[in-house]
């Protein structure tokens, strides 16, 4: 699986969804699912961007309610994160609940579970940095709830993987299926896998009735468990041309959006900060991703270092930054995300959140 990174192959992109298609389908392998994630987590557009260009085809909110939904997780997951800063990192509502270790399984690790389907996704992760959502909830119980693993190390070594990396929903997400976030555990089982993914087979550890899976030992296969490594390259910098003159906007790993203030002359600097990249790592695939989208910006240098550092350096006096809950330390005017909808602040739950969005659509 490749994806595009011209803006303007990005833009088809989004003029070939099927979005009334996607609701019917899209929990199959082969659904109707957009494949815009990366672009979306990167900052090149926004979920407003997409939404607009639904309705300027003549989509009615009615009939696409279902892909608007799964978009606004997105936002919900950027507004918890805003909110609730680094407690994101700590089970948010309750304790984990039979937490057996704080690794992950090997199997997992190796693509080597003997769950053909889960192998086979495993290494397209790897190839690729993409897997299905639907994939990444049955790894995501299978680790946490088959394996006993606290979500933490593994929701790390999945976010280190995907392109579409947003460590927002990557870990709440994953605190979802592990009860963390939620009042109860999601499951899977061998049946579930084979109707989404076109499977047949048989006599796994997951080849059990639901009802059988909370006394369910540790698989044998999933009994050594590891702590991967994961660690970020990073480029270096390029020698900057700092105009003194113009303001600086600063770009970052979640914000390379080629259509922010580009009507206006300035210096344009993708800070690459080494602390962000130890906190969240990323791959070497995920990073030279991002910096060939990066080129869709005009202008565009790099600067490996901190806001701070940059600012300090260069003796930077008006800068922008786009509003993020990794950019607290940055100093400055800060824009405002494209959020869909005007609704802000922390929800216990999507769906208290998105009925403030449902009036709000009303509203339109």
């Amino acid at each position: 699986m490749i994806f595009d990174t011209s803006y303007a192959s990005i833009l088809e992109k989004i003029d070939r969804i099927d979005p009334i298609a996607y609701g019917k389908d899209r929990n199959y392998v082969d659904g109707s699912v957009s494949y815009l994630s990366p672009y979306i987590s990167r900052g090149v557009i926004s979920t407003k961007f997409v939404l607009d260009r639904l309705l300027e085809r003549g989509f009615q909110m009615s009939e696409i309610e279902k892909f608007v939904q799964e978009l606004a997780w997105r936002d919900y997951w950027q507004q918890v994160w805003i909110t609730k800063g680094e407690a994101i990192n700590q089970d948010l509502k309750r304790e984990q609940p039979d937490i057996g270790n704080y690794e992950i399984p090997n199997a997992l690790i190796n693509a080597d579970t003997g769950i053909h389907i889960v192998d086979q996704n495993i290494q397209l992760l790897y190839d690729s940095g993409y897997v299905h959502n639907h994939m990444r909830m049955y790894l995501a119980s299978i680790a946490c709830n088959i394996a006993k693993s606290h979500w933490h190390t593994p929701a790390k070594w999945m976010y280190y993987h995907l392109l579409d990396g947003d460590w927002a929903s990557n870990a709440l997400s994953w605190q979802w299926v592990s009860g963390a976030n939620a009042n109860k555990k999601y499951y899977a089982n061998q049946e579930n896998i084979n109707n989404f993914f076109y499977s047949k087979q048989k006599n796994t550890f997951l080849d059990v009735p639901y009802e059988h899976f909370e006394s369910l030992l540790i698989p044998e296969a999933l009994n050594s468990t590891a702590k991967p490594e994961l660690k970020t390259s990073l480029p270096r910098s390029t020698e900057l041309s700092i105009d003194t003159a113009l303001p600086t906007l600063a770009y970052n790993y979640y914000n390379l959006d080629p259509n922010w203030r580009t009507d206006q002359q300035a210096n344009r600097i993708l800070v690459l900060d080494p602390k962000v990249f130890e906190q969240y790592p990323v791959s070497n695939k995920c990073i030279d991703f991002a910096m060939v989208l990066s080129k869709n910006i005009s202008g565009i240098q790099y600067f490996r270092g901190s806001f701070q550092q940059l600012r300090e350096t260069y003796g930077l006096k008006e800068i922008f930054y786009k509003e993020h809950p990794l950019n607290q330390d940055y100093q400055g005017t800060e824009d405002s995300r494209d959020w869909m909808f005007d609704v802000k602040g922390y929800y216990p739950s999507f769906f208290a959140f998105w009925k403030k969005c449902k009036k709000e659509i009303k509203q339109w």
